[in-house]
């Protein structure tokens, strides 16, 4: 008699826990809603540990009474700092050079940029290399670029006096003349500078299309007019953008003034940030100095308004066409 053998039961092949299942379900989707985020956490975290901490410590630093000799020690003085500096003529003059400075160094540096990237925007023998040499001012480091004007302006062995002396113009002392010190510090920025507005504007104008001005030209317009209607409203967003660049830019420069004339001749050149540089490290007054830069910071934020105000005026305006 056979004995009945005994069969394995069948199972089902195993499943995942319902519950890993579903921890697995909920992560995939925290990633998928708040990805972007988890990406935009390390500039973040970078904005706040290196921009942000530092701009509301030195706004903090501004309403006490804090020697360089003890960044620590400062005692709180409500508006004192402000109600000083709004009443001194000094930190006004500062206020007019900073201006001064802005206003002519965006204005040179643009339009010569602009002008220079038209030029090397036409075809003709030898533009990649002119196009290199152009670029090698705004390569020079800005330490180097000031001790060449400040030979450039020596009064005795500068090239600039010899030059103006075999022009019948005399000699100068652009360095020591507060009648030329401004315009001695505008013309070695602007020297800096004109090359990055020039690449910038020639990347422009190659996003020109070719065949928009080819048409003009059929229909009989001068260089001028198809510049004009064509070329400009194209370059006009980019104007526009590194104008403001510039702008905010010249308002926070530095290095090339004071290694140029250290604020002198007689304040002349006494913009804002130099007067932040003296205030904290001549005077040894910390609060007043962070007072200044945050006074400069505003002045910043004023122009970035204005800009935005005029971008959706003439953006309003275009719409309206």
């Amino acid at each position: 008699m056979a004995t009945p053998t005994l069969e394995a039961p069948q199972t089902a092949p195993p499943a995942l826990p319902p519950r890993r299942r579903r921890d697995s379900g909920a992560i995939s989707r925290f990633i998928e809603r708040n990805g972007a985020y988890l990406f935009l956490f390390p500039a973040i975290a970078y904005l706040a540990i290196f921009t942000v901490f530092p701009l509301i410590r030195g706004v903090l630093l501004s309403f006490t009474a804090t020697k360089l000799v003890n960044p620590s020690g400062g005692r709180p003085v409500g508006l004192e700092n402000y109600d000083y500096l709004l009443s001194s003529d000094k930190f006004w003059t500062s206020v007019a050079t900073t201006l001064l400075y802005t206003l002519f160094t965006v204005v040179f540096s643009v339009a010569i940029g602009t002008a220079g990237a038209l030029l090397l925007n036409t075809a003709f023998k030898g533009r990649g290399i002119i196009r290199a040499i152009a670029t090698i001012p705004w390569a020079v480091p800005t330490v180097a670029a000031a001790l060449i004007f400040v030979w450039i302006y020596n009064n005795e062995q500068g090239i600039l006096n010899r030059t103006t002396s075999a022009l019948g113009l005399g000699e100068h002392g652009w360095l020591v003349d507060p009648q030329y010190g401004l315009f001695a510090v505008t013309l070695a920025t602007v020297w800096k500078l004109t090359p990055l507005v020039m690449l910038v504007m020639l990347s422009a104008l190659q996003s020109v299309p070719h065949e928009l001005r080819e048409a003009t030209w059929v229909d009989g317009a001068t260089r001028f007019q198809s510049f004009r209607a064509v070329t400009l409203p194209h370059i006009m967003p980019t104007i526009r953008v590194i104008t403001l660049l510039m702008t905010i830019w010249s308002i926070r420069r530095f290095e090339i003034i004071f290694l140029i004339t250290g604020g002198g001749p007689l304040d002349v050149t006494n913009t804002l940030v130099v007067n932040v540089y003296r205030t904290a490290f001549q005077d040894q007054n910390l609060g007043r100095a962070a007072a200044i830069g945050a006074l400069g910071l505003v002045l910043s934020l004023l122009v970035t308004v204005v800009y935005f105000i005029v971008e959706q005026i003439q953006e309003r305006q275009e719409s309206q066409r």
